[in-house]
């Protein structure tokens, strides 16, 4: 593999965002509640990454579990309301494992227009996975999400590193309008895989609420997370008045979902409404922006 440590350089493409925008806003949901390991799931180990410390071996860790439910119990209806609230599609990146366990959860974020894409099987990393075992996990979340979504997903992203193989997989099984498995730029660019031109829409840590959690605690209030991504907006929008960018915000719904942080959405989509320049939209719209403008240039 050959890294690119330039990028566009100085003379970044202008993408004529709708509206005429300065940042595209895109708000990933990451529905992983029920795709983490668990012994009680028939997994060798539990998922030990989350706001508790203490690893669990030999038994089931219903602390670690519990946790995991309030998601879909009760986070996604406070989330999915303020976002109704707000008028913020989003695209709720969804693991195959996750959506079979909680049908519904996929059903209403289609009915009130948010995108579904792929998060793979199971919540776990596939750097080491065999090529044969990835392409098998990529087919099984593909047809989950078509069967109960209604349609086919178009973008994938993997926890954590993806494997050597990952992306000629996504192209090779075909449908795929992008895939998020970068973190390198501030908009979305094309790569060449397996003879075909390939559009990379990169994610996001740093403007992310994972940031609550995983030992790191360094947001803690809804000010903290709500904050630092109305300082990067910021940016983007005086930058955007000549070279318009995109901004990725993460959420997961045990995270941003609890009382005392939900209402981080309401800060951050209020500054960005009156500071105008907005274009919120799902991961999908964006691809088709790009495609549509970008795929018959050099770029």
């Amino acid at each position: 593999m050959t890294r690119d440590l330039k990028g566009y350089g100085r003379t970044p493409p202008d993408p004529h965002w709708p509206g005429g925008a300065r940042v595209a806003v895109s708000f990933v949901i990451n529905f992983e509640e029920g795709a983490e390991m668990a012994l009680s799931s028939g997994d060798a180990a539990n998922e030990k990454v989350y706001e508790v410390t203490d690893e669990v071996v030999g038994v089931a860790d219903r602390c670690m579990e519990s946790h995991f439910e309030y998601g879909t119990k009760a986070a996604w209806w406070r989330i999915a309301d303020s976002l109704a609230r707000l008028g913020v599609p989003v695209t709720v990146s969804s693991c195959g494992r996750a959506a079979e366990l909680s049908p519904w959860l996929i059903e209403d974020a289609v009915a009130r227009g948010h995108e579904v894409s792929c998060h793979g099987w199971r919540w776990e990393k596939h750097a080491h996975m065999a090529e044969a075992d990835e392409r098998q996990a990529i087919a099984r979340t593909v047809e989950v999400l078509t069967r109960i979504a209604g349609h086919r997903p178009v973008g994938w992203h993997t926890r954590s590193t993806p494997s050597p193989n990952t992306r000629r997989l996504l192209v090779e099984e075909g449908g795929f309008l992008y895939d998020s498995d970068d973190y390198s730029d501030d908009l979305p660019f094309f790569v060449e895989m397996s003879g075909r031109r390939h559009l990379v829409i990169p994610y996001s840590f740093d403007t992310n609420d994972m940031h609550y959690h995983q030992g790191f605690h360094r947001f803690v209030t809804a000010r903290d997370f709500a904050e630092y991504t109305n300082d990067a907006f910021d940016t983007l929008w005086h930058e955007g008045e000549r070279h318009p960018k995109m901004m990725s915000i993460g959420l997961h719904l045990r995270m941003v979902g609890r009382p005392g942080r939900v209402a981080a959405l309401d800060r951050i989509i209020s500054h960005m409404r009156t500071k105008g320049g907005a274009w919120f939209a799902t991961r999908r719209q964006i691809a088709e922006h790009w495609i549509g403008r970008f795929q018959s240039s050099s770029l």
